[in-house]
């Protein structure tokens, strides 16, 4: 696993906190939530490639 993907995640997991505490304190929670949505299928993004290249790896290593 590569440490920059991990780096990533928490990096959009602080920046959604913090734009979360923010839209929620100013009544949006709405807002709120999209923001959380987006975020999280960015984050399922990035870990279904990492996914995808190990049942790559797992394929040629067995030879199927």
């Amino acid at each position: 696993m590569d440490v920059d993907l991990i780096f990533k995640i928490a990096a959009v997991g602080i920046l959604v906190a913090v734009l979360n505490i923010i839209l929620s304190r100013s009544g949006r929670e709405d807002q709120a939530l999209m923001v959380t949505l987006a975020a999280l299928v960015v984050v399922l993004a990035l870990v279904v490639q990492q996914i995808s290249d190990l049942f790559t790896l797992i394929k040629s290593l067995f030879g199927l």
